[in-house]
């Protein structure tokens, strides 16, 4: 993070495995001797008294989970900067850097930095107009209480041992070196501090380390780390540097182009675009803030390292808001929706790597906790892939983190079609539904198969006394359908375990139906109990609209009401990575200027002291206080918005607003192995797409308009389409309330058709 100040900058320092703590498991014991009278309690209507009882047997007594710490920050305190004039600070996404220069005693100071993905450090580099004018103080603080701050060969280093949380030690071991590359000028050191004189530029090079190998391996040598990372860096100039950082971001970074139109506001400074965003027309602050996001998951998730937590690598607090950790009842699964759809497979890895990690150490957790077969998580996981229940039994019950997350695995095959790695994820979809399948219990009075105990995150009726827990609840159910369609489909494919997906094709028949309530809506929980004045954040109940495609316009009209009416009951206004959720909810209701109302609402000015969800003047997503997942989530809406694969077919411009009537975007990727490799509208119209297959198999297409094209096959669609890449599976029918009033969807027309495809082709689309 850089700040920007012009007498003393500030550099924020992050290194992704920087937690506190070390290997650990915070299981409680005690579950699997209770739950049996947990589920009599509840299925007794006594959800209070198993709330209470689950605090004590099923909570963990440990560890509530490990932090993310933050390294500390980089002083440079410069003497006689106190007046300027023309200053400008920008951080530059398509090049992933950073600048700020101003003018001060006539001369002007320029200050450039890289986090650079070539060689794994950070660099600034600073200039000024007139030689001999660069001088200032380095030096170094952290909150860390063990660090130890030296500087040998004049370099400024800061070495030391993470925190202890918890009963659990902190092993991890780090080191911070700051080196100074100067041209001209002098350098002198203290015991704590390095000071540069008249110097005519300077190039601070920045490694960081840990001893950190994996959840389970904390021999590695930091310090041979970091000092190696500087070691080839310092051999470098900064302009080399640049170069190289920009050839590896820019692979990624300029996959997908979106153009929606641009104004003269986009000259304007970013506080000022956001401060009038609602009352401006400025559809390049939409692009901005869509890339932004991209820019930001290239930024915080690369390969082979750690996924982007609840602050990204941005958290700045020694104890940050619910610890910066991975909450999987939904923030750390946004965090990973732009992935495949915006071009940045590769970068889903990370999270990918934890969910197979989380399949380890939930084998324990299942076993021990439950008695059950497989794998499970709880609502919250750390870097040490703790899989108990944390926080509370109102929040840390809920017990679908292993089966939600799983779902990205069988997601990134969705778009991949490589079989060698659906069988190297096979055994984790598999453990998934393994766990799910010991642990149903038939509900007494429903006589559907449940999960009990369960919830809704992080939600309780009115009807329950303030409790949330309960058995059966509708995200779960929805969940569990997946976690077994899943499975079953993996099978069949792989053609191995028919046994095991007969079993579970028997089981799934066995689960609740979504049920419509007495207001038209789609229930939350078993019972109708729902409130129709119910804001509440959470609207956990439409995970089977998405991210899943369980709820469609097209095949279930009637749940597709029903969705409509909670979104309506639950309103707009909410927390920031809750508006970046219903953006997507309302594409998916292929309402495009609803879906533009919430962005509306998401680029809304936040400061400190604000209650309500938004932005911040740096476009951080505010909860408040500072998630990264909102910036996620409103850039997977966008995409939504103009493109979904997850209903069968790819559907081009599915929720185009009426602000958006001509634009451009190229490089989406959709279900199926297939990419947009250009797409330009006029009008609402498409006047031209071309669409490239990598895996062969039937394109199935939904536009607005009619379109043709030089392949003799294309026809009009028919029936259902048979790309198992992207196909739904078809649900059972709901149970509606007798007192329900549907009122069923009025769709605009579109046009199907259906088009084989070869491997590599590109097909070209143009406008009737």
């Amino acid at each position: 993070m850089i700040y920007g100040n012009v007498d003393t900058e500030m550099i924020q320092l992050n290194e992704h495995t920087l937690w506190s703590g070390s290997p650990n498991r915070n299981d409680n014991p005690l579950a699997i001797d209770s739950f049996a009278e947990i589920r009599e309690l509840i299925f007794a209507g006594k959800q209070k008294e198993a709330e209470q009882l689950a605090n004590r047997v099923i909570i963990s007594k440990k560890s509530q989970g490990q932090i993310f710490e933050p390294a500390g920050e980089l002083h440079l305190a410069f003497p006689n900067l106190n007046a300027y004039t023309n200053y400008y600070r920008e951080l530059d996404i398509e090049n992933a850097e950073s600048k700020t220069s101003f003018t001060a005693g006539g001369i002007v100071y320029t200050r450039e930095a890289i986090a650079s993905f070539a060689d794994r450090v950070i660099v600034i580099h600073l200039t000024a107009s007139k030689p001999h004018s660069i001088s200032f103080r380095a030096s170094y603080s952290t909150p860390l209480p063990k660090a130890i701050v030296e500087t040998p060969g004049r370099d400024l280093i800061v070495s030391g041992t993470t925190l202890d949380h918890e009963t659990v030690e902190g092993k991890i071991r780090y080191r911070v070196i700051n080196h100074f590359k100067t041209q001209g000028g002098t350098i002198s050191t203290t015991d704590t501090s390095v000071t540069i004189h008249n110097a005519d530029a300077v190039t601070i090079y920045i490694s960081i380390a840990t001893n950190f190998r994996s959840y389970q391996d904390l021999s590695g040598d930091e310090k041979k780390t970091a000092a190696d990372y500087l070691e080839k860096a310092v051999l470098k100039s900064f302009p080399d540097m640049v170069q190289a950082h920009r050839k590896v971001y820019q692979k990624y970074f300029n996959r997908v182009k979106l153009d929606l139109g641009s104004t003269v506001v986009a000259k304007l400074p970013t506080n000022e675009r956001l401060k009038n965003f609602d009352s401006s027309n400025d559809p390049q602050f939409v692009t901005l803030f869509y890339q932004f996001g991209r820019y930001l998951l290239i930024s915080s998730s690369q390969p082979g390292g750690q996924p982007a937590n609840l602050q990204g690598i941005w958290n700045n607090k020694l104890y940050p808001p619910w610890d910066s950790k991975y909450t999987i009842n939904i923030n750390a699964e946004m965090n990973y929706w732009p992935a495949e759809k915006t071009n940045l497979s590769e970068l889903h890895e990370p999270f990918l790597q934890m969910v197979k990690e989380m399949s380890v150490t939930g084998r324990l957790t299942a076993k021990d906790m439950y008695g059950a077969r497989g794998w499970m998580a709880h609502h919250n996981t750390d870097i040490w892939r703790a899989t108990g229940a944390v926080d509370g039994a109102f929040w840390g019950i809920w017990n679908n983190g292993g089966g939600w997350s799983s779902q990205h695995l069988w997601e990134h095959y969705q778009y991949n079609g490589d079989k060698k790695y659906l069988t190297s994820i096979y055994p984790v979809l598999k453990g998934a539904a393994a766990f799910y399948a010991d642990f149903l219990i038939e509900h007494p009075t429903y006589h559907y198969l449940v999960v009990c105990p369960d919830m809704s995150p992080e939600n309780a009726p009115l009807a329950h006394q303030g409790s949330s827990i309960d058995a059966g609840v509708t995200m779960t159910n929805q969940i569990v359908f997946d976690v077994f369609t899943t499975a079953i489909r993996a099978s069949r494919i792989l053609n191995t375990d028919t046994a095991f997906a007969d079993t579970l094709l028997k089981l799934r028949s066995l689960l609740s139906p979504m049920h419509i309530g007495r207001w038209g809506q789609l229930q939350e929980w078993l019972d109708d109990v729902d409130d129709p004045n119910d804001h509440h954040r959470h609207i956990s109940h439409l995970y089977g609209l998405f991210p899943s495609a369980q709820i469609s316009p097209y095949r279930t009209p009637q749940l597709y009401s029903a969705a409509k009416q909670t979104l309506i009951h639950r309103g707009d206004v909410s927390t920031g990575w809750s508006m970046g959720w219903k953006v997507n909810w309302w594409a998916r209701m292929l309402d495009g200027n609803h879906a533009y109302q919430l962005i509306r609402n998401q680029l809304t000015p936040v400061d400190t002291s604000s209650n309500g969800g938004g932005t911040y003047n740096n476009l951080f997503d505010a909860h408040p206080p500072f998630q990264i997942d909102g910036n996620f989530g409103c850039t997977s809406g966008i995409t939504e918005m103009l493109m979904q694969s997850a209903d069968g077919e790819i559907h081009l411009l599915p929720a185009l607003p009426d602000v958006w009537p001509q634009g451009s975007v190229s490089g989406l990727r959709a279900r199926g192995g297939f990419e947009i490799i250009s797409m330009n509208w006029k009008n609402a119209h498409i006047v031209k797409v071309v669409i490239k297959s990598a895996l062969g198999g039937n394109l199935r297409l939904r536009v607005p308009n009619e379109l043709r094209t030089d392949a003799s096959t294309m026809h009009r669609a028919e029936g259902e389409n048979k790309n198992l890449f992207y196909q739904p599976e078809s649900i059972p029918a709901p149970v509606i309330s007798e007192n329900a009033t549907i009122t069923l969807p009025d769709l605009k027309p579109t046009f199907v058709y259906d088009l084989p495809t070869e491997p590599g082709r590109e097909y070209v689309f143009i406008s009737k």
